[in-house]
């Protein structure tokens, strides 16, 4: 893995050669993370950040032995960056539609050369940030996000641009089949540890009846990747996003993901203060989001929602378990991997309720209650 993120920084600086001759290019720490490379660096004294895709799939997997042995990586890593539509790429354009037609506010897109893309830094707290320190403004904040997005989504050109550039591999649903699909899921999930409880998770979830997909007004285009740490509150005050993932899509999926990467922060953190309040306003919100609804469709969007935000919790726990020694974890990665049991517990008791029907109410009631307990063990 030391070869993969040492061939990942020569690209990086040969990309910002290529968009920025005879500047003076100094790199900078490597940021965690299982998915994509990611890297400090400073060009004629401008801090950046550069991003890459290993063979356009997580580093985990690459680490994991997935690409093949270095050598092959390599060769494969040469190709993907040659082909067209890489997923930087697709970042890339996806940011520009954003700013453009969606008229949402973006970190500010600096270039993109041979698969690297190049953003600048954005200054302020995430959403995450704000609702841990005002967790009584928990479903204003929720409010406030998905509103935005939404109405940005929404307008004019949007769903022609995202058609061009989607990045479906970074949904939900998708990523769940590709994960936990026949014998390669099962032996997957084996690696992590808590492979009985999970596994019985992940059955239970993909016996679970999807709800139709719906389409949003003006095109049925989502975020896609919406976490809690993807919108930044800057100076003017308006949500900064950052690493989109747009795709056609359930609007649900938003809320869904946005709901799930918050409550497992929770989980990680033990934020007993506040800890209750941050529930209440996430139950406060989802119920209000509920009642914008006709009455005949709230049911299935809460079903949706916590299968959802069932599958997404699995997605990323998985994901951290499995993460090699030599592949760096974030903070929040290593906190949520300290308290895998409590989560995987979490996930069986949620689960469970799946597979003897019920109303979506039930479901989210029963959902929150075991967060409550995880918070607390």
């Amino acid at each position: 893995m030391a070869d993969v993120l040492a061939m990942a920084g020569e690209q990086v600086l040969t990309a910002a050669r290529t968009l920025w001759p005879g500047a003076v290019v100094v790199p900078g720490p490597v940021i965690p993370s299982v998915t994509s490379y990611v890297q400090h660096l400073h060009v004629d004294g401008r801090p950046l950040y550069a991003k890459l895709s290993v063979c356009g799939t997580s580093l985990v997997s690459v680490a994991a032995g997935v690409c093949g042995d270095f050598e092959t990586v390599r060769a494969r890593q040469t190709a993907y960056l040659a082909a067209s539509g890489s997923l930087m790429a697709r970042e890339a354009e996806q940011l520009r539609t954003l700013a453009g037609p969606a008229r949402l506010t973006t970190a500010p897109l600096a270039g993109y050369a041979r698969g690297v893309l190049f953003t600048h830094p954005v200054a302020g707290p995430t959403l995450a940030d704000l609702i841990d320190a005002e967790p009584g403004r928990t479903r204003e904040l929720l409010a406030l996000v998905l509103d935005d997005v939404a109405e940005g989504l929404a307008r004019d050109g949007v769903g022609e641009a995202v058609e061009r550039a989607a990045i479906g591999e970074r949904g939900i649903a998708g990523t769940f089949a590709r994960k936990f699909n026949g014998l390669s899921g099962s032996a997957y999930l084996r690696r992590t540890g808590h492979g009985q409880a999970l596994a019985a998770a992940a059955d239970r979830l993909r016996r679970a009846r999807p709800l139709p997909p719906r389409p949003r007004p003006g095109g049925g285009v989502i975020f896609g990747d919406l976490k809690p740490e993807h919108a930044v509150f800057a100076a003017a005050g308006r949500p900064v996003y950052l690493d989109p993932g747009l795709m056609r899509g359930h609007p649900v999926a938003d809320t869904a993901k946005l709901v799930s990467r918050l409550l497992l922060g929770l989980i990680a953190r033990r934020p007993a203060a506040s800890a209750e309040a941050v529930l209440g306003g996430v139950d406060s919100f989802v119920h209000a989001a509920a009642r914008r609804l006709p009455a005949d469709e709230r049911a299935g969007w809460l079903r949706e929602l916590v299968v959802l935000v069932l599958m997404d919790t699995l997605n990323i726990l998985t994901t951290y378990l499995t993460c090699p020694a030599d592949l760096p974890l974030s903070a929040h990665a290593a906190a949520v991997q300290a308290r895998a049991r409590h989560i995987a517990d979490l996930l069986d008791h949620a689960t469970a309720p799946l597979a003897a029907g019920g109303d979506g109410a039930t479901w989210w009631r029963l959902y929150l209650t075991r967060v409550r307990e995880a918070v607390t063990a």
